[in-house]
């Protein structure tokens, strides 16, 4: 990979958090960059929150763009100047993010969500991708019914 398209809200920062972004995730950035993997934010977060942390963390951004419409991973390849095989979509939600990424053409990486107490639609899509991701295995997790056998 030498690209990430970050989704904001819930991945690199809580949904309620209107202070800067932690200085983690500012460090992470930092090393990612000096390593030479370029990121840019593809998010649905309001415009303010949007400026706020890709200044902050000195890289594209733009939102809200629409996910799951492919649009705004589109715009994300331009401005990382990349193609498609070498960059990998990260967010948190199977319905906007992956679905957006997949429609888009991208590898994805799914990650929990930073709080639980998402807005009102986000929690009802959680509930149904909860419902679809019981039916999933874990990377290095045996399928759900399947036993140990010796071989």
């Amino acid at each position: 990979m030498k690209g990430l398209l970050l989704d904001l809200d819930n991945t690199l920062l809580a949904p309620k958090d209107e202070g800067p972004l932690p200085q983690e995730i500012r460090r992470w950035a930092e090393g990612l960059k000096a390593g030479g993997i370029r990121l840019a934010l593809v998010t649905n977060a309001k415009p303010h929150r949007v400026r706020r942390a890709a200044r902050e963390l000195g890289i594209p951004g733009a939102g809200p763009v629409g996910k799951p419409l492919p649009l705004g991973f589109f715009w994300g390849l331009r401005r990382l100047g990349l193609p498609k095989s070498a960059v990998l979509a990260v967010g948190d939600q199977v319905f906007t993010d992956l679905l957006g990424a997949r429609l888009a053409g991208l590898r994805f990486a799914l990650v929990r969500p930073i709080a639980e107490d998402a807005l009102a639609h986000t929690r009802g899509l959680r509930r149904l991708e909860s419902r679809c991701r019981k039916s999933q295995t874990t990377i290095g997790e045996k399928p759900k019914g399947e036993g140990t056998k010796a071989e």
